[in-house]
């Protein structure tokens, strides 16, 4: 698209990074399923290896239909680029590899998917790197734990799996003064309901498996860069700031400014990880974003109405919804998150364990899946799934305590879903 008119949401997601094919007319984007790329000649292919020009290489590293989904997913947060991967696990590693050194270390939120406080408490152990973590709710704390070492700080935007709303802002605030990146997970929210750049984020990270995607088909990742970040203020970031031997003493920073961070994603983190994303799966999300503004507003509007039956309901103990009235989160969500607080969430059902495992049994609409973000409407006990390897206390700190189920509601009729839910906890807790 041009640099003309400033387009809206809905337009951009449709529509940014996306030309009709040069060769065929295609007006949709095609799937380039190749390996590598002719180059015009000698000088050519010199150019592109000394990262003197952009072009295609091989596909480990970047491929036409990827590339216009990394353009897209930036261009919806207010990003200066992005690297699309093969899975949010593998973005997040990716968004800390440029960052950390063996030693030092991350300041982590408490409430975090399971499997990203395993990766950040024990895999990310085995490259020297750690973890701190802390309730980002308490601003004292997130200050007390950042030491000279820490070089990211991370949150998600609305957790998994309570559904808790960030204070974005807070956080960048206290990563500015530190002189440090604020890493965001903008997975359960989506650019259509928070743009955590717009907040103050240095970068952003996505599993496209859920709400971009949609539909459950493929697993992704992006990270998404401001390009507002200083990577040459001070020694911490050598990635980024100083010579790069692989590439004659290039300086990533010096030579790609807003883009230091993007280039090398692509020219480091991908060439040396591999954590590629196929072009077929970029397919598919780039058909699955094209309707995010209208899932979203679905998924927002049953979730409003789910959470405040289940929270009138005897037989619940408590919903953790944030766009709940009565939710601690109310006055954040109306200033951080005004077209809703999506549509992730949790409640506790009396009779605890035995009562949570009856009731997932039970359903029939809601699928009991390791996923969230679909059409369809999910369930699961994260106490004895996604969050089995933590300790107790740590199980507690997520929000997934072993009387709590999470619920990702899709955009099925409300009333079905109600009814569902009704027929099932009767069961559990008869």
């Amino acid at each position: 698209m041009s640099d003309g008119p400033t387009y809206g949401f809905d337009t951009l997601q449709i529509h940014a990074g996306a030309r009709p094919d040069p060769a065929t007319g295609s007006r949709q984007t095609p799937i380039y399923q190749t390996t590598a790329y002719v180059f015009r000649d000698a000088d050519h292919a010199a150019a592109l290896f000394n990262l003197q020009e952009v072009g295609y290489i091989y596909s480990r590293l970047t491929n036409p239909t990827v590339a216009v989904l990394q353009e897209r997913i930036a261009t919806l947060e207010g990003g200066a680029g992005a690297v699309c991967c093969s899975s949010g696990h593998a973005a997040q590693i990716m968004a800390l590899f440029p960052l950390m050194q063996p030693g030092c270390n991350v300041v982590a939120s408490t409430r975090l998917y399971g499997g990203s406080v395993t990766q950040l408490s024990q895999t990310i152990k085995r490259f020297g790197w750690s973890a701190t973590f802390v309730d980002t709710d308490d601003l004292d704390a997130v200050n007390a734990a950042i030491d000279e070492n820490t070089r990211a700080v991370f949150c998600e935007s609305i957790a998994n799996p309570g559904g808790y709303v960030t204070d974005i802002r807070a956080l960048a605030d206290i990563a500015d003064a530190a002189g440090l990146p604020l890493i965001v997970d903008n997975t359960s929210a989506t650019p259509y309901l928070c743009r955590p750049i717009e907040h103050g984020a240095t970068l952003v990270v996505h599993s496209t498996t859920k709400y971009l995607t949609g539909n459950g088909t493929v697993t992704g990742g992006c990270i998404v860069d401001s390009g507002t970040f200083d990577w040459s203020a001070s020694d911490k970031f050598p990635s980024l700031s100083q010579p790069e031997p692989a590439y004659h003493g290039l300086k990533f920073h010096e030579t790609f400014g807003p883009l230091a961070f993007t280039f090398h994603g692509i020219a480091i983190g991908l060439r040396d990880l591999g954590m590629t994303m196929n072009p077929q799966g970029a397919h598919y999300t780039l058909m699955g974003i094209e309707t995010l503004s209208l899932r979203m507003q679905r998924h927002v509007e049953n979730a409003k109405k789910l959470a405040a039956w289940l929270e009138a309901d005897d037989r619940v103990d408590y919903v953790t919804y944030a766009g709940l009235p009565s939710s601690p989160y109310a006055d954040r969500v109306k200033a951080q998150y005004p077209k809703g607080a999506g549509a992730l969430f949790t409640f506790a059902v009396k009779g605890g364990y035995d009562a949570c495992v009856k009731l997932v049994n039970a359903l029939e609409i809601f699928s009991h899946v390791a996923n969230l973000g679909d059409a369809r409407s999910l369930i699961i006990h994260s106490a004895s799934t996604t969050h089995r390897q933590l300790t107790p206390e740590q199980q507690e700190a997520a929000g997934a305590g072993a009387n709590v189920v999470r619920l990702s509601i899709g955009i099925e009729d409300a009333d079905d879903l109600i009814a569902d839910l009704d027929q099932a906890l009767a069961k559990a807790t008869a």
